[in-house]
Parts: structure tokens; sequence; C-alpha cells
């Protein structure tokens, strides 16, 4: 009986000390877990829910295994998670998946990873790791390693031969020491996917990779890989992917390579390559990418490719291909992007490239097509970019291809197209670009481009468009550029041509306009090149024009008349109002060298008559009293007048009757002497206090910028910038070295900035249609700016608020490093609050802190708003100010409107750089919506927008670069 009732008890006691191990074990997890949350940075509050009243298994990105109740998962990727791993996490016995890919994770992978010895999956790529990557060979149930796109150096891993059960590995993106292929990577037979990419090897890829039967990805791109392309890569019939561009391989593709016949992407863009492709290359029937760029490839492309089914990317530009375009090239392919610039293809244009309707791309520059462009693309409604500049093409240009709704760039120059530009340009609503210089276009401009409101750049010079500028052009409040010169334009120049108030270069030179220039010109604040010249415009130049900041002018060749305002003359020179003769200048202030322009005093007195000089004898006695009162201070504006004309205008020597002075801030080998040397065509800016020129030095053939700073500046605009820049000595901020005074001459002295400015080169592309800017550029610049910005505010003694940041005040360098420049209205802060309260207001428009709209206490937090404008700019492409955003917005107001309207993040990020870098674009997003938070004590430091930024560091190089990185 006793024994009886024992038995229910002994049983509950078994059944309890079961339980005990495994919810020791819980408590256990759970802790390791909650360590791992205190090491972690969560912006996003991913794990807000890892909460000690929780068991594990509820935990946000963790996974249980349901028998054991153990940790078996942790996947927290793309989460913006920043912090250390601590080492206790890999004490969680059960973990066999460890997936922290895309955060901002840094310090040194713990060496006690190897202790997580049943792990299966090890992902942390697109971190910020740095050292050296632990000896991992002790992880024998390791199948995927992907430590990619971090900071990883010293040696390429040995111990990586011994991971027998890996399926994929990658380890791209780390700066270990340069070395060759291992051979040793051949012995993991059950490798299908290689991805080693940007790794400093060199030399030749090994014989042992080839025996990887398994492979379906190799990715050795972008390394220093040489030797002739590997024949024996053939033998790899299952693979899918491959990617070795950005190397030095020469040789040609051996006509075995079509063997390979499940390929679907191939780039081997950016080596050494030579000869013609097989024909048999156009039997692979799966490919979908196909890029050979920037190679020296000759002769036909195999007809063949005309029958592929599945191609999506094309891209060849930068070889020299020749002979006819395969004919039936997209009409059974779902084609999205073809570039085939810079080749030597001849015959008629391709017909069938957007037979899908899907081409987004289309990029033929630079080639011998001939005959007319096909009606076909009128019905390619997709199309973003079409540029078929610099062919033989001719003919008129289809109404559908002018009204392409999402186009951005439409370029025809040089090429024999003529008709004119039909009226369903309307329809191109997206349009940035219309470049169509250079052809035989005739007929008049149409009414309709006054719609196309995101135009920016209308370029139609040497054309034969007749009647007159349609007024409706004044609509366009983005365009920068107007070139309308050489064609055979008449009438007058339409006053609303003013409304374009964002108009930089305005051409209309040999034309046949005629009429008044229209004195609402004086305007266009942004102007800086006017070209007028070789029309019949008559009347006087308005006066109001010398208002304008312009670095160029010519209006010769008219039937101008009057007086020439002195500023336009000083910047000009008499050659910029040649052929009118009806004009005239001031006393002295004509060059001194064979001047052809009349005084307009002697002229004036030559036409009076005997009777008009009696009347103004009597005038000028009867307010004799008056003159002579005044006599000591109109003498004395005159003389300052002649000797401000004689310091600022080209042609003149610089006084030499008084001794130079010179304050030097750092030591280099200019010489006062050298300023004789200022040359107008070196002329590289105009600002409202002087002008800059580039001098290269005659001796030594170094290149400074010189500010040649005009009568009149503000002397506290002066000593400010002379005292801040002297002192400081920072790389990201623009070097002085010297100060040069003699009389009322101001000269300073800059390091040159070969790249210009940061607002310059957000617009730029350069030759093919390639961006100046990519995003690795563009993230360098931000983190130089950033750090000179930080220097200024942290580092100097007392600190200086900069009150001007914007695009065009970060210069760049050869290499494209930020240098802040222009202090003229810097303000350093003393100890005295009341230093801080600036007396006038300072900044652009666009940029300026909304607190600044009711206090004019300027503190470091207006510099950071202002900072994030820039990074706003960087991450966007856009400008701050644009009609877009509505009326009174700007571009801070219209990101926070997509975001918060919960729209995708992703349409406000620059469309233009590759998709690839989405994520790491949004890093930085959030750091420029965090830096034009309204509250000023929101916003972070300029150390912390530092710190934020480097954790955002991009990965050098992604998987496979977008298909159309040239478009």
């Amino acid at each position: 009986m006793a024994n009886t009732q024992l038995y229910p008890l002994l049983l509950t006691t078994l059944f309890v000390s079961c339980l005990v191990p495994f919810s020791d074990s819980l408590v256990t997890e759970k802790d390791v877990l909650l360590q791992f949350k205190k090491q972690l940075k969560d912006p996003l509050g991913t794990i807000d829910n890892w909460e000690d009243s929780n068991s594990p298994c509820n935990f946000s990105g963790v996974s249980c295994d349901p028998t054991s109740g153990h940790v078996v998962e942790i996947s927290l990727m793309s989460k913006s998670l920043s912090g250390e791993l601590p080492p206790s996490i890999f004490d969680l016995p059960g973990l066999t998946g460890f997936v922290l890919s895309s955060n901002s994770i840094s310090g040194i992978l713990p060496s006690a990873v190897m202790n997580a010895t049943n792990l299966r999956e090890l992902n942390l790529s697109n971190n910020n790791f740095e050292g050296e990557i632990p000896d991992l060979s002790a992880l024998t149930k390791l199948e995927v390693l992907d430590l990619s796109q971090n900071y990883f150096s010293g040696d390429f891993p040995k111990w990586v031969g011994q991971l027998s059960g890996l399926t994929s590995l990658s380890l791209a993106g780390n700066p270990f020491n340069e070395g060759e292929i291992p051979e040793y990577i051949g012995n993991l037979k059950n490798l299908t996917l290689i991805y080693l990419a940007d790794c400093n090897f060199r030399g030749e890829i090994p014989d042992s990779i080839f025996q990887l039967s398994s492979l379906h990805t190799l990715d050795f791109s972008t390394n220093k890989l040489s030797g002739i392309f590997p024949k024996a890569i053939t033998t790899l019939r299952n693979l899918v992917k491959i990617e070795l561009y950005s190397n030095n391989f020469t040789g040609e593709i051996p006509p075995d390579f079509a063997n390979l016949t499940l390929l679907r992407e191939f780039d081997i863009s950016k080596n050494q390559m030579v000869g013609s492709l097989p024909s048999q290359l156009g039997n692979l029937k799966h490919l979908v990418v196909f890029q050979l760029y920037e190679n020296h490839f000759t002769g036909e492309i195999p007809k063949g490719f005309g029958e592929l089914q599945n191609l999506v990317g094309f891209s060849i530009y930068k070889n020299q291909f020749s002979g006819e375009f395969p004919e039936n090239f997209g009409r059974l392919s779902p084609l999205e992007s073809i570039d085939i610039s810079e080749n030597q293809f001849s015959g008629e244009f391709p017909k069938f490239l957007c037979e899908s309707k899907k081409l987004q791309f289309l990029l033929a520059l630079d080639n011998n097509f001939s005959g007319e462009l096909p009606n076909t693309y009128g019905s390619c409604k997709l199309l973003e970019r079409l540029r078929i500049s610099q062919n033989k093409l001719s003919g008129k240009i289809p109404d559908g291809v002018w009204g392409l709704p999402n186009a951005k760039i439409i370029d025809f120059s040089d090429n024999h197209f003529d008709g004119g530009i039909s009226s369903e340009i309307e329809i191109s609503t997206s349009l940035n670009q219309l470049l169509l210089q250079n052809n035989k276009f005739s007929g008049q401009l149409p009414v309709e481009l006054g719609k196309v409101l995101q135009l920016q750049k209308l370029i139609a010079s040497s054309n034969s468009f007749s009647g007159k500028l349609p007024s409706e052009i004044g609509n366009l409040n983005q365009l920068s550029s107007l070139h309308l010169d050489r064609n055979s334009l008449s009438g007058p120049i339409p006053p609303e041509l003013s409304q374009c108030s964002k108009l930089v270069d305005l051409n209309l030179a040999e034309n046949s306009l005629s009429g008044h220039i229209p004195e609402k010109l004086s305007l266009l604040n942004s102007l800086n090149s006017l070209n007028l010249s070789q029309n019949m415009l008559s009347g006087s130049i308005p006066e109001d024009l010398q208002m304008l900041k312009l670095s160029f002018i010519d209006f010769s060749g008219n039937w101008l008349s009057g007086r020439v305002p002195p500023q336009l003359l000083m910047i000009g020179g008499d050659q910029a109002f040649t052929g009118n003769d009806g004009l005239c200048a001031d006393t002295k202030l004509t060059s001194p060298r064979n001047s052809e322009m009349s005084i307009c005093n002697t002229r004036h007195e030559q036409k009076k008559s005997r009777e008009s000089k009696v009347v103004l004898v009597c005038i000028i006695s009867s307010v004799m009293i008056f003159v002579l009162a005044g006599l000591v201070f109109v003498s004395y504006r005159s003389f300052m007048l002649d000797e401000s004309f004689q310091d600022n205008y080209h042609g003149h020597d610089i006084e030499k009757d008084r001794p130079w002075k010179v304050e030097s801030f750092h030591q280099t080998e200019f010489d006062v002497e050298d300023i004789r040397y200022l040359e107008e065509e070196n002329l590289i800016g105009t600002g409202g206090t002087g002008r800059v020129y580039r001098l290269v030095l005659k001796k030594s053939g170094s290149t400074f910028a010189v500010k040649q700073l005009l009568r009149g500046t503000n002397g506290k605009v002066l000593a400010a910038e002379m005292e801040i820049l002297g002192k400081i000595r920072h790389r990201n901020i623009l070097k002085l070295y010297s100060f040069l005074n003699k009389g009322a001459s101001n000269f300073l002295v800059f390091e040159y900035m070969v790249n210009g400015n940061l607002f310059q080169a957000l617009q730029q592309e350069i030759k093919g249609g390639l961006l100046e800017l990519d995003w690795v550029r563009r993230y360098n610049i931000a983190v130089g700016a950033a750090k000179g910005l930080s220097y200024l505010h942290h580092d100097c003694s007392p600190a200086i608020i900069h009150r001007d940041i914007k695009s065009s005040n970060i210069l760049l360098d050869k290499d494209y490093e930020a240098k802040i420049a222009d202090f003229g209205i810097a303000k350093i802060v003393e100890e005295s609050s009341a230093s801080s309260d600036s007396s006038c207001f300072a900044g652009t428009h666009g940029y300026i802190a909304p607190e600044l709209a009711y206090s004019l206490k300027v503190t470091e937090k207006s510099d950071v708003y202002s900072f994030g404008v820039v990074l706003l700019e960087l991450v966007t492409g856009r400008r701050p100010i644009e009609q877009a955003y509505g009326e009174g917005k700007d571009i801070v107001y219209w990101v926070s409107t997509c975001i918060n309207d919960r729209k995708d993040v992703v349409g406000v990020l620059d469309q233009r750089i590759c998709t690839s870098i989405e994520e790491d674009m949004i890093k930085v997003l959030k750091v420029a919506v965090l830096c034009t938070t309204k509250l000023p004590s929101v916003r972070p430091t300029m150390r912390e927008v530092v710190k934020m930024l480097l954790d955002a560091d991009p990965s050098a190089v992604t998987p496979r670069e977008k298909i159309t990185s040239k478009s």
C-alpha cells in the first residue's frame, strides 16, 4: 500500500527533474540575448520586444527548435543596428543560423564564434567589422559563410580550405593583403557560389577552381587578375553567373564558351579582351545580362543574339565592334537596357529594340548608323534615356518619339536630322535635357515647349530653326541652359525669359533677333553667361544687367547704341561690344590697346553746337557754387572710380608706385609678380566680392586659384575670411596660401580645386552619359565635408560657425575630396552669449534653418541643418528648391512628406544611381533627416554626424553593377 502511494510522488519528482535543465537553459539563453541587446543600438526599435518577461522564442528575429526549445537562429538583416558583438552570443548551444547582414555593426569578430559548432550559416555581410577573421575551421557544419563587404584585413584566411561542407563562400569587398587566389579553394567540392570580388587578388585563376563542377556563380570581379581568359571555365557546365569585370584579362572568348548552356549573366567589362565574339554565343538561350563594355573587341555581333528570348540587359560600349547590328535584336526578348555606344556600327538603326515595350535605356552614341530613326520607337513609352547622338542619322523624328512621358534625356545631337520639333513634346513631362545641336532641324520652336516644366537643358545650336522665340519658354522654371545660337530665329527676345529664374547660361548668338534687349533680363540672378552676339538688336544696353554675377558676356555684331555699363565692360572687355558703331564707353574705361570704342564724353562734345555750348556755360555758371562746394567729394569719387577700374579690369597694369604687402599662411612658391599673369580666359568664377582666376605659375607649373577682390568689398568680410582661413589647418577646409595687397588692389591666393563645386558636379555628366558622382564619391564627399565642419565646431577654439553651408561652397579637388570654402560671413563664437547673435541675416535660400525665421541667434545647429540639406542633395540628386516641391516648399518638406505619407522611400533616392546600393543611401538619408529636424536641440552635433556617416559606410563593390552603369 505504501509503495502504491509513493509511486505517483516518484513519477512527479522524475518529471519535474526532467524539466529543470530545460527551464535553466531557457533562462541562460534569454540572458545571452538580453546581453546582446545591450550591446546594440536599435534606432528602428526592431528588438524592443526582447524583454525579460518574454520567452526568447518570441523575440523578434529569433527562431527556436519546436522540440527542444533551444534558440537555433538569429536573423536581423537590414535593421540599421549598430554596436559590437559580445562573445557570449556564440555560447548558444543550438545556434545553426546567425544572420546580421546589412547593418552597421563594428568591432572585431570575436574568436568565441568557434564555440558555435552547430552553425550552418554565418552571414555578417555589409557591416563594419575589422581586424583579422578568426580561425573558423572548427565550424565543420558550416554551409554558408558570408563576411563580404566589411573591413576584414590581413592575409586571405587559409582555414577556408578546411570547411569542406561549404556550399557558399562570400568574402568579397574586404581589404586583404595582396596575393593570389589560393589553390585550396578547389578542395571545397560542394561549392555552388564563390563571391570573392575586390579581395586584392592578383595573378591568374588557379586550375583547381575549374574542378568545382557544382558551381553556379563565379565572381572574382574588381581584382587585379591577369592572364589569358581561362578556357577551362567552359568545363563548368552548371554556371549560371560569371562576374569577372574590372580585372586585366587578355585574349579572346573561346568558342567553347557556348557550352555553358545554363548561363544567365555574364560580365567581363573593363578588361583588355580582344577579338571577335564567337558566333556560337548566340546559342546561349538563357542569357539575361550580357556586358562587355570597355574592352577591345572587334567584328560583328553574332546574329543569334537577335533570337534570344530572355535578354534584359546588353552593354558593350567602348569597344571596336563594327558592321551592321543584328536586325532582329530585341524582337523576341524583354529588353530593358541596351548601350552600344562608342563603337563603329553602321547601316540602318535597329528597329526592334523596343518590341517588348519594356525598354528604359537606349544608348547608341558615337557610331556610324545612317538612315532614318524607325517609327517603332514612338510607342516606346517607358524610355527614360534616348541617346543616339554622333551618328549619321537623317530624316524626320517620328512624332511619337518627341512625346515620351518618362524620358529624362532625349539626345539627337550631331546627326543630320531635319524637320521640326513636334507639338507632342508636351507629353514629355519628365524631360530634363533636350539635346538637338548640330542637325538640320527647321521650322518654329513649338509653344508646347513651355509645358515641359522639368526641362533643365535645351541645347539646339547649329540648326535652321526660324520664326519667333516663343514667350512660353518663360514657363520653364527649372531651365538652367538655353542654347539656340546659330539658327535663323527672328523677332524680339521675349521679356518672359526673365521668369526662368534658374537660368545660368543663355546663348542666342548668330540669329536674326531684333528689337531691344529686355530690361527684365536683369532679373536672372543666377545668370553666369550671356551671349547675344551677331544679331540685329538695337537700342541701349540695360544698365541693370551689370548687377548680375556674369563671368562671360558678348553683345558684339549688333546695332546697339549708347553707353556701355562700366561693369559689363569690365567683364567682357572691348571685344564683347565690337561691331556696334553706336556704343561708347566712359572716359578711361576702355582698354588702351587698339580700342575702337568711342569715348562717350568726347563724342558728345563734338556734336554740340555753339548755341548748346553757350547754354551749357550759363547753366554751369548758375550752379557753380554748388559745384565748388562738392568739388572735393566729386574729385575723390572720380579718383577712386578710375583706380577701381584700373585695378579690376583685365589689360591694365597693376599700380607700380606702391610696394606689395604680403601676408603668408602656408609656404608656397607663389610670387607677387605672378599676379601679372591673370588672364581673362582663365576666369573660373564671379561672386559678390570679386572674381576668381585659375593661375598656372610660369616657373613651376603649379596651379592656384586667385580671388581678385572688387573695390567696395566689405572689409569685415575680407577680415573674416583671412582670420579664419589663415589659422585653420584641416584637409577638408580650403587652404588659403596668402593675402596680397597693393594700394586698392587685394588678392587672396587659394589652393586650386580642379573639379569645381559639389552643386555643379551633382548635375554634371561626363562623356557617354555617366554621372560624374556615383554613390561612393558622394558618400566620401559627405564624410569629408562633415569632418571639416566638425573641426570648425569642435576643434577650433573658439568655435567657428560657417553660416553659409551649401553645395556650391563645398569644393572638390582632383580626387573629389571635399573642401569647405567661402568663410566671408562665418562667425567666431566668443564666450559671451551675445556674440552668437548675428547682426545681419546670413545664408542661402533653401539651406537656412527654420529657427532663423524668428530669431537671429545663429548657433552650430544652424550649420547642422544646412549640412543636412546638402546630404539630401547627395541622396536625392535634387536641388534644395524645385518647382516640383510646391509653392514656397523645399527639399526638406518634400522628403518629409514622402516619408510621413509612407510612400516608397526608395522613390526619394536618386534613380540615376544603381539600385544595388539603396540600403547604403537610406542610411545617409536617415542622417540627413536627423540634421534637418525643426527643433535645433534635437539635431545631432557635427561630431555625432561624422560618426553616423562612418557607420553608414557603403560597400565598396556590389555583386553586380547595375546593368546600365553608363546610362
